[in-house]
């Protein structure tokens, strides 16, 4: 973790909801297999409080083995690219071609794969540039998706985005389903950028998903605002 956040997560960790969650968590390791490793609970807050442009939410981590690593929608790159990211790059796709006709001077962050850059999974790059990459539960017990529900880490997740909307200015939330967009009050709309849509899940990804545009216009809000894009 990143020592930004010590203030922050040293004032949860104390809170009676989170001595709860971690006793919850240690039976659930010694007992079970959750994903993803304990080492990489908290990997999202590895990115830079102070540089923190983009927030995107997620639901819970993936529950296949070996896939789960501490970002949200990520994997680790030896891994195949999972359903839902799958949609995610398509609607990436779909986004820098629509940019590059309306504003080329944003399409030119937009990473393009090629054979000799294929790509991966692994989100690790836009965490590094800021993308808060957070899941609404951030752990679960293997094949049991939404097993760690109800029992602390809603509270926690609902602690780092009024933090977040209180201490850092003109941030953009990316709100994918309905986990996700039941945050929405606790930002405020008049300081951040909220954009909202179904999940990319296969089963809701055509229900609004696709056709939203969220990585340009992220983009044009950093940029209207003097911060540097997104290299997507």
């Amino acid at each position: 973790m990143h020592s930004s956040w010590k203030p922050f997560l040293d004032a949860e960790f104390k809170k009676p909801y989170f001595q709860d969650l971690a006793k919850f968590l240690h039976n659930e390791y010694e007992a079970k297999t959750i994903f993803p490793p304990k080492a990489q609970v908290f990997r999202a807050f590895t990115t830079d409080l102070n540089e923190v442009k983009v927030v995107i939410l997620g639901q819970d981590p993936y529950h296949t083995p070996g896939a789960a690593h501490g970002l949200a929608f990520s994997v680790n790159s030896t891994q195949p690219i999972p359903p839902s990211l799958q949609n995610i790059y398509k609607e990436l796709d779909a986004d820098y071609n629509a940019t590059l006709h309306s504003s080329p001077k944003l399409a030119e962050h937009f990473r393009v794969p090629s054979k000799e850059h294929p790509r991966t999974g692994n989100l690790t790059s836009w965490s590094k540039q800021g993308v808060l990459l957070l899941n609404n539960v951030l752990t679960v017990e293997a094949h049991k998706a939404g097993s760690h529900r109800g029992h602390g880490w809603e509270t926690f997740t609902e602690a780092t985005i009024k933090y977040l909307n209180e201490t850092r200015p003109h941030l953009v939330f990316i709100l994918w389903g309905r986990d996700a967009r039941n945050k929405k009050p606790l930002i405020d709309t008049k300081k951040h950028l909220v954009l909202e849509s179904a999940h990319p899940s296969p089963l809701s990804a055509h229900y609004g998903f696709f056709g939203s545009r969220p990585f340009s216009q992220a983009n044009a809000w950093l940029k209207e605002h003097q911060l540097a894009p997104i290299n997507w």
